[in-house]
């Protein structure tokens, strides 16, 4: 017997038209590239992503048509973000952080037929444009600031102007494909994520819930975590459903410009990886001070050092420290303390932060040994983390061998990482099934460095493992067994890889050995290799270590 309440699809474009209705005083701030700090509020949100709209279908956009983005934070990226779904086409975000080969691959292998760029990469752009798809190019930003380009590129604002600013938005099934985001290609080639708009309505809702309690009434929000990065983490789409100001960062993000930002702007709440809250701490302590109103943070992409979560926690900041993935949309737990474990000594409650926390509504999560037993949750036993849920990837976007590997004969998503869960529910984190480097919230594949180093003339074998790294997590160190006499140095190594590779994907260091330990089945054991140079000193940190 089905009850008989209405049935209406849950789409995205209900979002803008919720938030400049019922939030009139929130605002979004952004620090643009041509230097200047805009505002504007929901409601002007809202009537500039109409106009993209009709412009877009002017263009002869379709549903389903995938239009890129190469871009920083800022409201113009956050009403393409609106107005390319709201008409059932797909926004497809584009990491300028992977390499170039990675991000024409990524542009073939979607499809893109329409590139809005940020000032900032225009050159970037048109050296790739031949290697590109054909397609046309629209700048961000006004005609005063319009670059000379060789790129067929139109100006952002003359494409709006003059076209309506109120529509009513089309009706779409819910599980039309709205967003595109590819993973940083940590075994082959990146792989496409496609979110549903009801993915992406569903995973706002659930983290309105979970985080609401923390953020409070209309939020000021500093999105650190990039807009082509996993959604922003659900920004765009969960600050208009409780209507969050945003302060946008755009490319400024070194501690002394997000300090002035937040400060200026009142933030109440920053999301980012640890990276970012190294250098926003380091200016904290040379100012001695905080931003006057920062009081939460959300940390996920790597863990956060225990002594910078204390750090903050000491400054009334409370931390949040959430784990997510590409294909959880992200978020899939999140670290906010109960009433009762906020009454604890602040060590328990440290420790706490350490974990991954609970997972949100509508996330399941299962540990399965390499049998693909299931292990209890009792804290204790380990194994590799599976996932299901309606904001959980069911496969990757034209990749078949990819989804057959990734979702197991329940349907449950693998995601590669060692875990354990306790009876409470809490998440965490201990190593990683495959030899990946997490490096500043980003995964750097060991094997494609690799195949790409044994390439190199005096190279007979290679392995990439990972060195922790105080700052960026963990760096990747290059042991190699050369060929012959010859033993190329880093700068040799990084310039070799360097074309084929982004400058953060490449080794930190170089070291030689006469023959690789191999494993019983004649593979290298990195294993052994990690336990052999746990000692060695990555040239950057020399002078501190010698301190």
């Amino acid at each position: 017997m089905d009850g008989l309440m209405m049935h209406r699809p849950l789409l995205q474009s209900g979002l803008l038209d919720f938030a400049a209705e019922s939030f009139p005083e929130a605002r979004i701030v952004s620090r643009r590239v041509e230097g200047d700090l805009h505002r504007q509020s929901w409601a002007q949100t809202r009537a500039r992503a109409v106009q993209l709209s009709f412009a877009l279908e002017g263009w002869g956009v379709a549903p389903g048509d995938r239009v890129a983005t190469l871009a920083w934070n800022g409201h113009r990226h956050l009403e393409i973000y609106h107005a390319v779904p709201s008409i059932g086409a797909v926004c497809h975000t584009i990491n300028p952080r992977l390499s170039a080969d990675q991000m024409v691959f990524i542009a073939h292998h979607a499809g893109d037929r329409l590139l809005f760029t940020d000032l900032s990469f225009v050159p970037l752009l048109e050296k790739l444009q031949d290697r590109l798809p054909p397609m046309r190019y629209v700048v961000m930003t006004d005609a005063a600031h319009m670059p000379q380009t060789t790129l067929d590129a139109l100006c952002y604002e003359d494409l709006l102007a003059g076209q309506p600013t109120d529509r009513v938005w089309p009706d779409l099934p819910e599980t039309t494909a709205s967003g595109l985001c590819y993973t940083s290609g940590t075994t082959g080639d990146p792989k496409g994520v496609l979110y549903s708009h009801r993915s992406n309505m569903l995973h706002a809702l659930a983290t309105a819930a979970v985080l609401g309690p923390d953020l409070g009434p209309q939020p000021r929000i500093l999105p650190v975590v990039p807009l082509f990065h996993v959604n922003a983490w659900g920004l765009p789409f969960t600050a208009p459903l409780i209507g969050a100001s945003l302060i946008m960062p755009g490319p400024a993000l070194d501690g002394a410009s997000l300090w002035d930002l937040c400060q200026a702007e009142g933030v109440e709440s920053a999301w980012g990886v640890p990276t970012i809250w190294q250098g926003l701490f380091a200016e904290i302590q040379s100012r001695g001070a905080k931003p006057a109103n920062l009081r939460h943070i959300v940390v996920g992409g790597s863990a956060m050092p225990r002594s910078l979560t204390e750090g903050f926690e000491r400054l009334g900041i409370d931390v949040n420290h959430a784990w997510g993935m590409t294909e959880t949309s992200p978020l899939g737990s999140q670290g906010s303390l109960t009433p009762a474990q906020r009454d604890l000594p602040f060590d328990r409650r440290m420790a706490l932060k350490q974990a991954q926390g609970r997972r949100v509504f509508g996330v399941e999560m299962k540990i399965v040994d390499d049998a693909g037993t299931r292990q209890p949750h009792d804290g204790q036993a380990m194994g590799e983390l599976f996932v299901r849920g309606n904001t959980v990837a069911a496969g990757y976007h034209d990749n078949a061998g990819a989804t057959a590997r990734a979702i197991d004969a329940d349907g449950w998503f693998g995601t590669g990482d060692i875990a354990s869960i306790s009876a409470d529910g809490i998440l965490t984190l201990r190593d990683r099934a495959k030899d990946l480097i997490k490096s500043g919230g980003e995964w750097i594949s060991s094997i494609d460095v690799e195949n790409l180093a044994v390439a190199h003339p005096d190279v007979a074998q290679c392995a990439v493992i990972a060195l922790p790294h105080p700052k960026w997590d963990e760096r990747p160190l290059l042991v190699i067994k050369p060929k012959g006499a010859a033993r190329p140095g880093l700068e040799e190594m990084r310039s070799h890889l360097g074309a084929h590779l982004a400058s953060w994907q490449l080794p930190d260091d170089v070291v030689y050995v006469d023959e690789m330990p191999l494993t019983a089945t004649g593979k290298i054991s990195k294993l052994t290799l990690r336990e052999q140079f746990r000692d060695h000193v990555l040239p950057d940190l020399r002078g501190q270590a010698a301190d």
